[in-house]
């Protein structure tokens, strides 16, 4: 895709961000591969990689301790669209997550901001379908044990 600049678009709060100081480690038609910093100091974490993946609508972070231990796997329920030109890539978040701790337990989170959009018309129906039907496919997989085909591009990168 040639992409040289990403974009971060929230629903709650509405915002679009640049995301400047990612690096693009990887690159090519059905993946994108980042290592970032926190946008804003945190206590829990410090930095992490991603996985944009065009097909599934879904980014896979690992978001690290200071220390470099991981804190948690963090799944973001995104739409992808180009920017100003092809080379610009806008990542829209859809409000649904999924959190999967080192212990192995899972969490889905920020369904009430979904309905809440849904209700306040900011996110169309359209969105809230492809969401939902994105947030099944991960949750399919993550259950039938196959989350390691989702992180094999940072692992296989030392991310």
């Amino acid at each position: 895709m040639g992409i040289e600049k990403l974009f971060r678009k929230r629903i709650i709060p509405a915002e679009c961000r640049l995301l400047e100081d990612d690096e693009i480690v990887y690159s090519d038609e059905s993946i994108l591969v980042t290592k970032w910093k926190t946008l804003n100091p945190k206590t829990d974490f410090s930095h992490g990689s991603s996985v944009y993946d065009y097909e599934k609508g879904i980014k896979v972070s690992k978001f690290y301790r200071d220390d470099d231990s991981l804190l948690y796997w963090y799944i973001d329920i995104v739409e992808f669209s180009s920017g100003a030109d092809k080379t610009e890539l806008v990542v829209t978040d859809l409000l649904a997550d999924v959190i999967i701790y080192p212990s192995g337990k899972i969490k889905v989170v920020d369904l009430d901001e979904l309905a809440e959009a849904l209700e306040k018309a900011l996110i169309t129906q359209e969105q809230t379908i492809n969401c939902m039907k994105q947030l099944n496919d991960l949750l399919t997989l993550i259950y039938r044990d196959k989350f390691d085909t989702l992180t094999e591009p940072l692992d296989s990168r030392g991310l």
